[in-house]
């Protein structure tokens, strides 16, 4: 076989080996081809799609089922989870006038379109897509529509809430919401109004209540349980049916006479069966409501703990004492703006929110609050409410 039967040997294989080639990708452009027939003949001749009239068959519409971080799942379509996570809102902010509620409502619309996201940017979740590095909480409290909804209007460890921005009852409501969110787009709340009345309406939420709470505020921290401090303590209205002779106080030194439903002896005692086992949950952040309820008082009629001993005549205020008779209300300044406020039960011992449990009312040493909140001791008053009712 010479040089020339050689070559054209090779120019044959070199050809069958192309031609096969050429079959191979021809079979694979026809399975593409008709494909692309079946898509087309599946879409309407003539027409476009168009979000405002596309059917909602996206994630969250069938069966639910959890996400890999255990968030809760999301239930029904999409406006279904947006009318239940407004109704949670507008209960989580119930106490507060209506206009917390819009704010609230604009805001979780313009953060995640009111679903409870479990991602978002970063390690943005929730509703209004709060972050656990940012001291909002972990991820599953964040999941939690009303604890969400709680650090958005009272803030949440180092971050405000509604409540601390000045005159926000009467500022425009998308810059209230900036101020808390510190949004890259501030002007994207304001055009969510109209869209959440509409919304509120249909769940049947009134945005015009007047609310039991002031809104004067309060933040806490996600954990003061394990050592961190309530921010602020606010006040607001608790009901009490139980009655009792105010009496006297004394220092030792000067008297005074005080109109409290309850008595001191009476106060301890209540004070000390609503602590512990038999405390209920709902004091979260309430040092200042709970020692006016000690006292048989709905509310103290101050916002802040701090701004009670103020309220309190100087000649009653004992400033840095550390001998407090049983009974007295005692002050830390916690370096937040409302302080701490708690009731001596003598024997050196204290009953105070959030300082076991969040929430709860438990019974601790009065140096707890130096040493595991590293707060500065403010004195103590008699428990004296000029503004309370």
């Amino acid at each position: 076989m010479d040089q020339d039967d050689l070559t054209q040997i090779a120019m044959r294989a070199a050809g069958l080996a192309k031609k096969g080639l050429m079959l191979k990708l021809g079979a694979v452009g026809a399975v593409v081809f008709l494909a692309g027939l079946l898509v087309l003949g599946a879409m309407p001749m003539g027409s476009t799609a168009v979000a405002s009239t596309c059917e909602d068959t996206g994630p969250g519409t069938g069966a639910a089922a959890p996400d890999s971080n255990n968030s809760p799942p999301a239930q029904g379509s999409v406006h279904q989870q947006q009318i239940a996570n407004a109704k949670a809102i507008a209960k989580a902010a119930q106490k507060l006038p209506g206009r917390a509620t819009l704010i609230a409502l604009m805001t979780a619309m313009q953060e995640s379109s009111m679903i409870n996201r479990p991602d978002g940017n970063l390690d943005s979740v929730g509703l209004f897509q709060q972050r656990p590095t940012m001291d909002w909480g972990t991820k599953a409290q964040i999941m939690d529509p009303a604890y969400a909804t709680e650090s958005f209007l009272y803030g949440r460890g180092t971050n405000k809430g509604l409540v601390d921005v000045a005159n926000w009852q009467t500022k425009p409501p998308g810059d209230v919401a900036q101020a808390v969110q510190g949004s890259a787009h501030p002007e994207l709340y304001a055009g969510r109004e109209s869209e959440v009345r509409t919304l509120a309406k249909e769940a049947g939420i009134d945005l015009g209540h007047g609310g039991t709470d002031s809104g004067a505020g309060s933040t806490a921290d996600s954990d003061t349980a394990s050592g961190d401090v309530p921010s602020q303590c606010a006040d607001s209205a608790t009901d009490t049916s139980d009655s009792g002779a105010g009496g006297t106080f004394t220092d030792g030194t000067a008297t005074w006479k005080l109109t409290n439903p309850r008595s001191i002896e009476d106060a301890i005692a209540w004070a000390r069966t609503h602590s512990g086992p038999m405390s209920t949950n709902g004091w979260y952040r309430r040092c200042l409501a709970f020692v006016a309820n000690v006292y048989g008082w709905n509310f103290s009629g101050v916002s802040y703990a701090i701004d009670h001993y103020k309220v309190v005549p100087a000649d009653m205020r004992h400033d840095g004492d550390r001998h407090p008779p049983p009974g007295a209300l005692m002050y830390w300044d916690t370096g937040h703006r409302a302080g701490h406020i708690a009731v001596y039960l003598g024997n050196g011992e204290i009953a105070s929110n959030d300082v076991k449990r969040l929430g709860y009312i438990d019974i601790v040493k009065a140096d707890f609050i130096e040493r595991t909140w590293k707060a500065k001791y403010v004195g103590w008053t008699p428990p004296y409410f000029p503004k309370a009712g």
